[in-house]
């Protein structure tokens, strides 16, 4: 990457700060562009589900995975929760969506309790193993809680085989006017559901699948005095990628935990961070790290730089960090920031391999949270800081009153914020489509085929605050 007429600015600078200038290409459609990330992590698109508890569950882990994306579980998880979590993720189809199902005889309460947390809004009644009939939101409405589903789904529903490829999957939905249909197998078993959209998205992204074509999940640690067995356990468990996560990275315990971690010869990449700076990259990496997670305070529910001072606009840390770890042959993941599909290619330009994404999945069906309602009926999912005093509670559950106490008085992070759900995108992979077609175009622009060859190619000018502005679309005009 290089800034326009080539003027390294002499301040630092965010995503707003700068913008993408176009250059001559030869990449005729955007669907011609690789994203595959370069770092060993086996991202085929190159976004990671940030490790919050309010981002990064089951779903979102293999949501994500199916589409060539990365979930990383919080350090907060019980480690008997992380294994049945990997171990369910694993077990996921990577092209099949994993429906929710019911008896019969559950009721309406149940499927209520159930049909938001995936975006096809659809529950699947089984009997003996086999689909007898669907169920939707509108299928809910004005019903008896206490009513059984089997009374108000649509019975004998069209399925599908589990031998369909998504092109075929797609049409005889099409024609059948259907949106989604429960996937069976020879002996019509349910094993999945497929929807229109699904068999889709199938066709244009790749998942992101290890050695033994099962999903991939990321899993992250504490750099306590635990780090290498917690570490060992995670590796146990069959994780793709450890991330040892820490607030201020640049510290001798996370690289004491990193120096244990290696010792551990794990043959899965290692992730530390998180840093802003040149030497914190190197250190890192000369203690073990594989990919440096980099970013202090830009998270939106992160009240780091307004309660400390400390932190460093993204874009020039990202771009300052990928510069050091190249010359030393590692990656930087870009941790925190990004609100539209600009920053995150923004990020990708200044060298990152994959860019990680928190607050705006928490707003998505995928996240572990609870769907609420606000007084105008708009949905959202409650979103947290991981330094925020809810997180520093649940993290310290272990310790006596006093203790808890005492580390309740200090926090950094905001412990109960509103993401709402777009009602136009309400499913991460509703996200990820925006996010791709942004980051697909931006290589075109820059005439680039894949990753590696957008960051070298890439040229950033620097504008004004009416700049950025400018580049705004207005919905109702002005």
């Amino acid at each position: 990457m290089r800034f326009l007429d080539d003027r390294e600015p002499t301040t630092d600078l965010t995503y707003e700060d700068v913008f993408l200038v176009p250059g001559r290409s030869d990449v005729g459609s955007r669907l011609d562009v690789d994203l595959a990330s370069a770092d060993g992590t086996g991202t085929t698109v190159p976004l990671v589900a940030a490790n919050m508890t309010a981002v990064s569950g089951r779903r979102m882990a293999e949501t994500l995975a199916r589409r060539g994306g990365l979930a990383v579980l919080p350090q907060d998880i019980p480690l008997d929760i992380v294994e049945d979590v990997v171990a369910w993720v694993k077990s996921r189809h990577p092209v099949l969506e994993t429906p929710i199902t019911l008896a019969p005889t559950d009721t309406v309460g149940d499927a209520l309790q159930l049909i938001n947390k995936r975006a096809h809004g659809a529950v699947i009644v089984v009997e003996d193993g086999a689909p007898v009939g669907v169920v939707t939101a509108v299928d809910l409405d004005d019903v008896d809680r206490f009513m059984q589903v089997g009374r108000v789904m649509s019975p004998s529903p069209m399925t599908l085989p589990d031998t369909v490829d998504p092109r075929t999957a797609f049409d005889r939905l099409a024609e059948a006017r259907h949106r989604l249909a429960p996937v069976v197998d020879g002996r019509g078993a349910l094993v999945g559901l497929l929807t229109r959209t699904g068999a889709l998205r199938s066709t244009l992204y790749r998942p992101s699948l290890d050695r033994g074509g099962r999903l991939r999940i990321a899993a992250a640690v504490g750099v306590s005095g635990d780090a290498g067995d917690k570490a060992a356990r995670l590796l146990a468990f069959g994780v793709d990628v450890l991330v040892l996560d820490t607030a201020h990275g640049h510290q001798s315990r996370m690289l004491d935990a990193l120096k244990a971690v290696r010792a551990l010869d794990p043959a899965v990449p290692v992730v530390a961070g998180n840093v802003v700076t040149e030497q914190g990259v190197a250190d890192l990496v000369e203690a073990g790290a594989d990919i440096a997670k980099v970013g202090v305070g830009p998270g939106a529910m992160c009240t780091t730089r307004m309660m400390t001072g400390v932190g460093r606009p993204q874009f020039s840390a990202v771009l300052a960090c990928a510069r050091e770890a190249h010359r030393l042959g590692a990656h930087v993941w870009a941790d925190g920031g990004v609100r539209h599909p600009r920053d995150v290619a923004l990020a990708l330009a200044a060298g990152a391999s994959n860019v990680m994404v928190g607050s705006w999945f928490a707003g998505t069906h995928e996240s572990p949270g609870d769907l609420e309602h606000d007084a105008d009926g708009r949905a959202f999912k409650r979103s947290f800081g991981m330094a925020s005093a809810r997180a520093v509670k649940q993290r310290t559950e272990g310790e006596d009153a006093f203790e808890r106490a005492r580390k309740g008085l200090f926090e950094e992070g905001i412990s109960s914020g509103q993401m709402y759900l777009d009602p136009d995108r309400p499913g991460v992979e509703d996200l990820i489509d925006t996010i791709i077609a942004g980051v697909r175009s931006a290589c075109t622009y820059a005439g680039a085929h894949d990753l590696p060859t957008f960051a070298e190619q890439a040229v950033v000018g620097v504008q004004t605050r009416s700049g950025y502005a400018e580049g705004r679309p207005l919905a109702r005009g002005w």
